[in-house]
């Protein structure tokens, strides 16, 4: 036996191996998470984006559904591992208000990118030979941006950054507001069993609803950051990082601060009033 396998097999050894298992675990479930997310979403997307007529037209619902459907597929698949943070802003946000160990949270969050990165990679490979085609037709190159709203976001119309940055801090608290109401086990009304990963992706897909052309709802820093470092080695270069006027602090900046506002919303105006006994003496 190697000195290195004995060490790992000594009594004293095992909680520290088994709780590095369980990280690595943890992490490769939130990289997993994100990439569900990526792919199926930024999918969705390239969907409205490269279609003429696009198929969502009439129907941006259909788009919103994809994405909250993405997030829930993705609790489903890693949530008993990981928890499915799958976003920075939630993980932020754990830590701080719900004892998330703090030590995990730059881990996490590098898991999240991880995830977001091979997302895009797998949208590329789905979805270039469109993409090639859709720049063509338009006069456009990847340098350019041309159909760079497959994978990051942007403002829209009338929306400069500093507004965008405002709406994805409104947008995020409500995200995490509804997060910390489905999950807390002292909430009367919140959904039994499984059915709190549903009600998380239909409360995405309500905030796309709500306010989706506004920068496209990136609310998830991983969600933006990710697709927009790879598409950034990808042959859009700049255009993605740091994008137009340095855009790409607004889907980073935005979703941290809007979710410590809606959690902090919860816990502080919500949670307290919750019935007695059903929450805990210390709180």
């Amino acid at each position: 036996m190697s000195a290195k396998l004995a060490d790992e097999n000594a009594p004293d050894a095992a909680p520290g191996v088994a709780a590095r298992r369980a990280l690595r675990g943890e992490l490769i479930a939130e990289a997993i998470a994100v990439m569900i997310i990526v792919t199926l979403g930024d999918s969705a997307a390239a969907m409205i984006t490269l279609y003429d007529p696009s198929p969502y037209a009439q129907a941006y619902w259909g788009v919103c559904i994809a994405w909250g459907l993405a997030v829930t597929l993705a609790i489903y698949v890693t949530g008993s591992v990981s928890g499915t943070h799958a976003n920075p802003a939630v993980t932020l946000a754990l830590a701080v208000f719900r004892g998330f160990p703090r030590r995990k949270v730059l881990p996490y969050v590098a898991a999240q990118v991880v995830g977001g990165v091979i997302g895009a990679a797998l949208v590329l490979q789905l979805w270039h030979p469109v993409i090639d085609a859709y720049n063509a037709a338009h006069g456009l190159t990847r340098a350019t941006g041309g159909a760079a709203g497959v994978f990051f976001t942007h403002p829209g119309e009338h929306i400069a950054p500093m507004h965008a940055f405002w709406d994805e801090v409104i947008l995020t608290a409500f995200l995490l507001l509804g997060i910390f109401a489905i999950t807390d086990e002292y909430n009367e009304m919140a959904p039994r069993a499984n059915s709190g990963a549903l009600m998380i992706g239909l409360l995405v897909a309500a905030i796309g609803a709500s306010g989706g052309y506004l920068e496209a709802w990136p609310i998830n820093p991983a969600r933006d950051f990710g697709p927009r470092l790879f598409a950034s080695l990808a042959g859009w270069g700049s255009s993605a990082l740091p994008g137009p006027g340095f855009y790409m602090w607004v889907p980073i900046a935005g979703p941290l601060v809007g979710g410590l506002v809606g959690a902090g919303l919860y816990h502080f105006a919500i949670r307290p009033y919750l019935p007695s006994g059903r929450r805990p003496e210390a709180d």
